[in-house]
C-alpha cells in the first residue's frame, strides 16, 4: 500500500514539473460616489512591481518605488500616467479627476483621485488602460458605488470600456 502511495506522489510531482508559473497581471479601481460631497472618489489599486516596471520603461529607469528615498518625481510621474490611461464620463461629459497621491500597502500601490463638482450620477463611462501597454494579458477590474448601487465589470485590451446606467 506505501509503494501506491509512493508511486501516486512521484506522479503528482513529476506532472506538475511540467506546469508552468504564470503571473497574473490585475489592477482593481474603486469608484465612489459621496453624494454630499458632490465628489467621485477614486482608489487604483496596482501591483508595485508592474507600476515601477511601468515607470521604469515610460519615464526614469533609476526609478523604485516603496522606499524611504524615494524621488519626488514619482508622484508626477504616476499623475501622468493615470491621467493618460484613466478616463471618466459623467452623465455624457468628460471630468477631469485630480490626483491626490498615494500610498503603499504590501506589495500594492493605492493611487488616491477624486472629481469634486457633480450634482449626480445618470450614467458613468469608464475606460482604464492602466499597464495595457505593458501587458498582453493584463486585467483591469472596476467596482463602483453609486446611489446605493454596486455594480463591477472587468476591461482587457480588448473591451477597455464600460458604461454603466443609475436610472
Amino acid at each position: 500500500m506505501s509503494k501506491i502511495k509512493i508511486v501516486l506522489v512521484l506522479i503528482v510531482i513529476s506532472l506538475s514539473s511540467f506546469a508552468t508559473i504564470h503571473k497574473f497581471y490585475v489592477s482593481v479601481t474603486q469608484f465612489d460616489y459621496i453624494k454630499d460631497k458632490g465628489e467621485l472618489q477614486i482608489t487604483s489599486r496596482i501591483f508595485i512591481d508592474d507600476l515601477e516596471k511601468l515607470l521604469r520603461e515610460r519615464y526614469d529607469e533609476n526609478i523604485t518605488l516603496a522606499e524611504d528615498n524615494e524621488s519626488e518625481k514619482v508622484n508626477a510621474f504616476i499623475e501622468k500616467y493615470l491621467s493618460q490611461k484613466l478616463g471618466v464620463v459623467i452623465n455624457g461629459e468628460v471630468k477631469m479627476f485630480k490626483f491626490l497621491g498615494k500610498e503603499y500597502e504590501d506589495d500594492i500601490a493605492l493611487c488616491y483621485m477624486e472629481i469634486s463638482g457633480i450634482t449626480s450620477i445618470e450614467s458613468i463611462e469608464i475606460t482604464n488602460t492602466v499597464l495595457f501597454d505593458l501587458f498582453e494579458d493584463q486585467q483591469n477590474i472596476i467596482r463602483t458605488k453609486i446611489n446605493s448601487k454596486r455594480k463591477s465589470f472587468i476591461l482587457i485590451p480588448e473591451n477597455d470600456k464600460g458604461l454603466l446606467n443609475f436610472n
